[in-house]
């Protein structure tokens, strides 16, 4: 039979005492309470690579915001040009139909003197409802020619002012919409821009240093992914001179067409190195990462959209390894950035906020990060 006698607990001994193993272990978990609650706010505290990540990932979302941004801004331009253009038109037919109503009421006021028309015609003739002209076939009967004729020029210009005036509404509720959208997309890029800056701001440093070693080691990386890329379009390019020497005459003139482009395109984007990323702007001082792809090409003679997910479309994909100077170089899926192709695996950007126009690899972000090529003439 089991005994049912409980056995002693097991203690240690301190100064002699035995302490009892409820209070040994009552010590040991305060104990490491104790560091759990120390070491909270450094596991709480995300890693450096971490924070990195993060404050990338909002500079991202700030230039998506800023293309949404750019859009309606262009948007907003296009649709005051056309209000503006609807309210003039307005007003012009507006007068036109005054000048009718009058010339209409000054025919009612002589029939009505001379008793030609009914009691009360003058005031018919006046109201705000032409189509009532044409219901009273008796009256038409009564008008003259020339009446019927300023009838007819009054109710056609009504109703094309009536028109008008409607385009008139529907373009300003549209532009109150566009006008809103902008307002959003700039209150979100500038809340991206102040998350990651609020972040860089809690660093110490000592981390400060080390995330400018971690950047360090990838532009080294970037680099030495350009290199590689330089030889391979090098040996390619040499290849398809030796295996399209007796064509060369054939081919020569689109290509030197598209060099001489691309060269002013690039001549100018050189230029503005050192100037600031600046979100929305289009130079001369300041530039985002579209807005200096689109001046640089029109110093070239071509025109560019504005915004990036545009630009894309406008021209041919080209594969990397046939990527030549001059070309756009697309970033991430959603598009939000784009960079000059110079050769040799480099590129002019505007990379972004607190940056400036400058040249790097194309692979400053890692392969994965190209989107695509496209050569815009």
């Amino acid at each position: 039979m089991a005994s049912h006698r409980k056995s002693r607990p097991v203690g240690t001994r301190v100064a002699g005492i035995r302490t009892p193993a409820l209070a040994t272990a009552a010590l040991t978990s305060v104990a490491l309470l104790s560091q759990s609650a120390n070491a909270a706010p450094a596991d709480d505290r995300p890693s450096l690579e971490e924070v990195e990540k993060k404050v990338d990932d909002l500079y991202r979302q700030a230039e998506s915001a800023t293309d949404n941004y750019n859009a309606a801004k262009e948007k907003t331009a296009k649709q005051h040009k056309q209000v503006d253009t609807l309210l003039d038109d307005v007003a012009q037919r507006t007068q036109k139909l005054n000048q009718a109503r009058e010339e209409l009421g000054s025919f009612a006021a002589a029939q009505y003197r001379t008793g030609a028309g009914a009691s009360g015609t003058a005031t018919f003739l006046l109201a705000d409802t032409p189509q009532d002209y044409f219901d009273q076939t008796q009256l038409m009967g009564r008008l003259t020619n020339r009446q019927k004729g300023a009838v007819d020029d009054y109710v056609s210009e009504q109703s094309a002012t009536m028109k008008k005036r409607q385009e008139a509404s529907q373009s300003l509720q549209a532009l109150t919409e566009t006008q809103s959208d902008l307002k959003t997309a700039k209150a979100t890029v500038q809340k991206k821009l102040a998350d990651a800056r609020e972040m860089l701001s809690e660093l110490t440093a000592q981390e400060k240093a080390r995330l400018a070693a971690i950047e360090k080691q990838k532009q080294e990386e970037a680099a030495r992914k350009a290199a590689e890329l330089a030889q391979q379009q090098a040996a390619a390019e040499e290849a398809a001179q030796e295996a399209t020497a007796p064509q060369e005459s054939t081919s020569t003139p689109t290509d030197s067409s598209y060099a001489t482009k691309a060269a002013k395109a690039l001549a100018f984007a050189r230029a503005q190195i050192g100037k600031p990323y600046v979100w929305g702007a289009t130079g001369p001082d300041s530039y985002d990462c579209s807005g200096l792809t689109q001046a640089a090409w029109k110093a070239a003679g071509v025109d560019l959209p504005r915004v990036t997910y545009d630009q894309v479309n406008a021209g041919t994909t080209v594969s990397l390894a046939d990527a030549q100077p001059g070309d756009l170089v697309f970033f991430y899926d959603d598009i939000s950035h784009v960079g000059l192709y110079i050769g040799n695996g480099m590129m002019i950007h505007a990379p972004k906020p607190g940056a400036y126009v400058r040249e790097e690899s194309i692979y400053y972000d890692g392969e994965s990060a190209i989107h695509s090529v496209v050569r815009p003439a």
